[in-house]
């Protein structure tokens, strides 16, 4: 899957850039490479998606309106 950008008449590099890093982050490249810069054991992942899954029901199960 490469992504792939064509100049555009009279488009500059800093636009072209631009568009390539925005279909990047769209992509989800940017974020798969920063996941995957360091191992991470698995034991280790199931652990870090329990604390957010946790962080992610008090948010939903807090009172609306604050009080």
């Amino acid at each position: 899957m490469a992504i792939r950008i064509k100049a555009r008449g009279g488009e500059h590099v800093e636009g072209m850039m631009k568009r390539f890093k925005k279909l990047c982050e769209k992509e989800g490249l940017t974020k798969d490479i920063r996941r995957k810069e360091y191992y991470e054991k698995p034991s280790e992942r199931r652990r870090r998606a329990a604390r957010k899954s946790v962080g992610r029901k008090f948010r939903t199960d807090a009172p609306v309106g604050g009080r």
